[in-house]
């Protein structure tokens, strides 16, 4: 099959509190990761960084809205926000009054090969 589908309601809720969603794991991706992560309000995600894979991150938020406190750095973000984490930013997402729900995607650096202007 040339494609694979899935909707976030038909995940599996898992991690603390069941607020990740294992998207890549659904789709049987092995080019990069990507997961749907739903803190509520005032919830916090793990602290983290990804040294030990060396992947680049990015996580978009969807709904709602908060911060991620990047290496000490409060980093305000809502929906359409877009923030990048290199592999050794420590990160840990902290969800504002009404929650935030983040869709993340990280690949190790240097995996992507840019083609053409985009």
């Amino acid at each position: 099959m040339g494609y694979s589908v899935i909707n976030v309601d038909d995940i599996e809720p898992a991690g603390p509190g069941g607020g990740v969603r294992f998207v890549r794991r659904e789709l049987d991706l092995l080019a990069f990761g990507i997961n749907w992560f739903a803190l509520p309000p005032g919830g916090e995600g793990p602290e983290h960084d990804e040294v030990d894979t060396g992947q680049e991150e990015v996580s978009v938020v969807v709904a709602g809205s908060g911060h991620w406190v990047v290496d000490g750095e409060d980093v305000p973000a809502r929906v359409g926000t877009f923030v990048r984490f290199d592999p050794e930013s420590t990160r840990r997402a902290v969800a504002g009054p009404d929650g935030m729900t983040f869709v993340s995607v990280g690949s190790r650096r240097g995996s992507y090969e840019p083609r053409g202007p985009f």
